[in-house]
């Protein structure tokens, strides 16, 4: 049931492993005791370091923080390195959990059997947009970037803030005689692998295709959204792709990107959700919708996920990540909704809570 907007959550469902539309309303959150495993023993410290993707790191960190308080047991530390980084760290198994927006690809997931006799563990957390985050002082706040201009934006056609598809799309809006200065991510990027998916697919001209790493031509690079966001914020003319919540905390203007339907949507978790409702999901997660459809829907949206193993030698880990996902799953709504992430519905929790529960297992 949809509820009024004061009450509902931006979600996208699943049934028979097909996304459904509507947002549907919150679970309360309920638990504040500490969750546990039988298999963790509640006096020991059980530490777990995990490294990868910075678009979720807002949200993880809060989650981190608050399961630790309820579990004083479990210390959860993660760096936010990339997704490109975090993938590496994982394969190599130096950590005890990766963190990815871009799913493994087939090569990944081949160097995983390999070298572990086994099938990797990846589930989403969360979703989120990846926007178009501008500084043009403060006289400019409610941009709007036409397919056509921010396709030349990205691949350095379009040179001044005063072109003319940026102007007619945005009359009596006093845009500068001033050069562009886009900014990129210079570091292997699950943000760059949603971003170049969107650009592959919604521009003719672009010849560099999609992925981690792209070959620019042209702007400055800058690591981790936090980069991107730092620089573009110090940077008079910069514009660059960053995950929402790091625009929204950092009072970065984003433009309105006019989607496939035509229509110019303001970058918002409502209008993220619906360029998820309707979609396929495979048996491994790895949805992705490059260029959604419908006609509400922001254009720029993916997932995020947990890379866990399927083999731990220690079985305090193993129930400590189980426990971690459970709860994140069960109590984090909340805070992924108030940083404006996109949270799993029941049944995607579900889902994703009995892959862990299963295929995490102790050797």
């Amino acid at each position: 049931m949809i509820r009024s907007i004061a009450s509902r959550r931006w979600l996208f469902t699943v049934s028979s492993l097909t996304f459904a539309a509507g947002l549907i309303s919150c679970q309360p959150q309920v638990n504040n005791a500490p969750t546990g495993d039988a298999a963790i023993n509640e006096t020991a410290p059980v530490r777990l370091t995990g490294a990868g993707a910075s678009f979720p790191n807002p949200l993880y960190s809060r989650w981190f923080s608050t399961f630790n308080q309820q579990n004083p047991n479990v210390q959860i530390s993660y760096q936010s390195i990339g997704s490109g980084a975090g993938v590496k760290q994982y394969l190599a198994k130096t950590v005890d959990f990766g963190a990815t927006d871009a799913p493994l690809t087939q090569e990944e997931r081949e160097q995983y059997r390999s070298r572990y006799n086994g099938t990797p563990v990846q589930v989403p957390m969360t979703g989120g947009a990846v926007v178009f985050a501008y500084n043009l002082g403060g006289n400019v706040e409610n941009l709007k970037l036409s397919r056509e201009a921010y396709c030349g934006i990205v691949d350095g056609t379009v040179k001044s803030w005063n072109d003319p598809l940026i102007t007619q799309e945005n009359p009596g809006v006093n845009l500068p005689n001033a050069p562009i200065t886009f900014v990129y991510r210079s570091d292997g990027s699950g943000t760059t692998f949603i971003f170049t998916k969107h650009i592959d697919e919604a521009c003719p001209n672009w010849q560099r295709g999609s992925g981690k790493s792209i070959a620019w031509l042209t702007g400055s690079g800058a690591k981790g959204n936090e980069g991107i966001t730092a620089l573009v914020r110090q940077t008079p003319g910069a514009i660059g792709y960053v995950e929402y919540t790091y625009a929204r905390e950092n009072n970065l203007n984003m433009a309105s990107l006019e989607n496939k339907s035509g229509q110019y949507i303001e970058p918002s978790p409502e209008a993220a959700a619906r360029a998820l409702e309707g979609q396929p999901i495979p048996q491994d997660f790895a949805l992705q919708v490059p260029d959604p459809s419908a006609a509400q829907a922001y254009p720029i949206v993916g997932l995020t996920y947990l890379l866990l193993y399927d083999n731990y030698q220690d079985a305090e880990k193993a129930a400590a990540l189980r426990n971690f996902v459970n709860w994140a799953l069960t109590n984090g709504d909340e805070a992924a909704r108030e940083l404006g992430y996109l949270p799993l519905t029941d049944e995607v929790a579900e889902r994703v809570q009995a892959t862990v529960n299963q295929q995490l297992a102790v050797r």
